[in-house]
């Protein structure tokens, strides 16, 4: 009876304290703040489904806890489906024939509203790599300003047209939904010949994504350690060493239920950095260097910016699950255009307030600006963030790599990394403790958090946003595009190739030298 009592009055404990973080989530986002949670710059899933499914863990108000075994903890919604346990994985046999995730049924999966799909939207656009936008205006000046704007209109766009390549007439002349994620799409314009090219080459530039936000991540930790304590002798190596220590139990992830706990936390983090910058500028509204923002832009440095904001609009590669499970699917093309309207102002604003501030001082994290009174401060909440952050993308990554190369059945380059009782192997094990260990070698020899975040703009954000959505909706549909679809989508491809290219070049010359220069030291 006593066992019975403390059960009753634990899962009363854990629906209260669920609702509460419901009621403090969903505050936050009718005051219009953006959590910068796990999935910064969107591509952060090995494929639609594990994407979304996280998001689903930050809605807080689908945090249950009845239903649950007597005295133990109910799994998370969408949370089975990564279990490792032996009771949850799926058969190999059951994934679809690109090794991205089989398709739970309709019914198992809570359907979202407008609001709801926004709020997720704008966790991936709105994130703490806005940061770095104040240091893109320094390059480009007012142009830098266009390109937030530019960004996203195009953005905006392409993840609507991404969305049209879902859907195919039936014979009775009626809009159906035939596919159901970004790798789905890609196949399709690579089919006949080459029926699984397209999803390959989809999930490489996923990957290229993921494994250099968790670098990101590793490097503005260290980053931001060493310029809160910098009395301390300690550099800025070995901050990113002691950060990577702290993140090594990563490798031992089984599901996302520990992950989305974090998500909470994310959101406050992010909110008090917010409040403090802008907090800061405002007081020194009186000195802002208005003539410092000209037309003028860096022809050398300024096309690692394009990347810079490329990045923080990356969302294209979850927006085909997050539709398919919207209420109202018709309500996505409103959706999409308040969150990017919202995330347009919001870093445009951020972005010149912070270098009117600061003008040509300008750092690459604007953080490392703030006077030391208050910069510890921020910089701690920024590192807990980032080290917050950085499981999604770690195990997304390490999703895709297991299922492309250990687990896609027959096609499959080497033995499965998994035990019959779903246990992973030592090997399996060794292969993700390595992923953590080449994240910081990375953040080690290239120490340059504007030039990493510039090149995985400039070569994955640009073509999954900008170049291979124009390219499968013209593959797809031109037969029923109008003119002006048409050239939309020839004029994105060019503009988004050329600067895709020039970022990339200028950000890979960037890191080679500073890749040369640290060898040498």
């Amino acid at each position: 009876m006593a066992t019975l009592i403390r059960s009753k009055i634990s899962n009363v404990a854990t629906s209260v304290s669920n609702k509460s973080q419901a009621k403090v989530s969903g505050v936050f986002a009718r005051m219009g703040f953006q959590a910068a949670t796990d999935e910064e710059a969107v591509g952060f899933a090995h494929c639609d489904d594990l994407d979304y499914e996280h998001r689903q863990g930050l809605q807080m108000d689908i945090l249950k806890s009845e239903g649950g075994e007597e005295g133990g903890e109910p799994p998370l919604e969408g949370d089975i489906h990564y279990q490792r346990d032996g009771s949850g994985p799926l058969p190999p046999s059951a994934s679809k024939d690109n090794g991205v995730c089989s398709e739970l049924s309709s019914q198992d999966k809570p359907k979202i509203t407008a609001w709801e799909a926004g709020w997720n939207v704008t966790n991936a656009i709105q994130g703490m790599f806005v940061l770095g936008l104040p240091y893109a205006i320094l390059h480009g000046g007012y142009l830098g300003l266009f390109l937030i704007i530019f960004a996203a209109v195009v953005c905006c766009y392409t993840g609507k047209i991404l969305i049209a390549c879902l859907y195919e007439e039936n014979e009775d002349g009626e809009t159906v939904r035939v596919r159901d994620s970004y790798v789905d799409i890609a196949n399709a314009c690579c089919a006949p010949r080459f029926p699984t090219l397209g999803g390959r080459i989809v999930n490489v530039a996923q990957i290229i994504e993921l494994v250099m936000t968790c670098i990101l991540y590793v490097v503005v930790s260290g980053n931001l350690m060493y310029n809160s304590f910098p009395n301390l002798p300690v550099s800025q190596k070995s901050w990113s060493i002691i950060a990577t220590a702290v993140l090594l139990p990563c490798a031992f992830l089984k599901n996302l239920k520990a992950v989305s706990k974090f998500s909470l936390l994310c959101t406050l983090a992010h909110f008090v950095i917010n409040i403090l910058v802008i907090a800061y500028c405002l007081s020194r509204a009186r000195d802002w260097a208005w003539d410092k923002v000209k037309f003028y832009i860096d022809v050398k440095k300024f096309p690692i910016s394009i990347g810079i904001i490329v990045f923080s609009y990356t969302s294209q590669i979850f927006l085909p699950s997050l539709e398919g499970n919207m209420q109202n699917p018709k309500e996505f093309h409103c959706m999409m255009n308040w969150t990017h309207i919202a995330a347009c102002i919001l870093k445009g604003l951020f972005a010149l307030v912070a270098y009117l501030t600061w003008a040509d001082e300008t750092k690459e994290v604007i953080t490392d600006n703030l006077p030391s009174t208050i910069r510890a401060v921020v910089n701690l909440f920024l590192v807990a963030k980032a080290l917050l952050s950085y499981p999604l993308p770690f195990f997304a990554a390490v999703e895709v790599l297991e299922r492309s190369l250990f687990q896609d059945g027959s096609r499959a380059f080497f033995p499965n990394c998994y035990g019959g009782d779903g246990r992973l192997k030592a090997w399996g094990l060794t292969l993700r403790c390595s992923l953590v260990v080449f994240t910081l070698l990375m953040a080690i020899y290239v120490p340059h958090f504007a030039l990493l975040m510039g090149l995985t703009g400039s070569l994955t954000g640009a073509g999954l946003c900008f170049l291979l959505p124009s390219l499968f909706h013209l593959k797809l549909l031109w037969r029923k595009l109008l003119w002006h679809h048409v050239f939309f989508d020839v004029a994105i491809f060019v503009i988004g190739g050329i600067c895709s290219v020039s970022g990339f070049i200028h950000s890979l010359e960037g890191l080679i030298e500073a890749f040369r220069t640290n060898s040498e030291d």
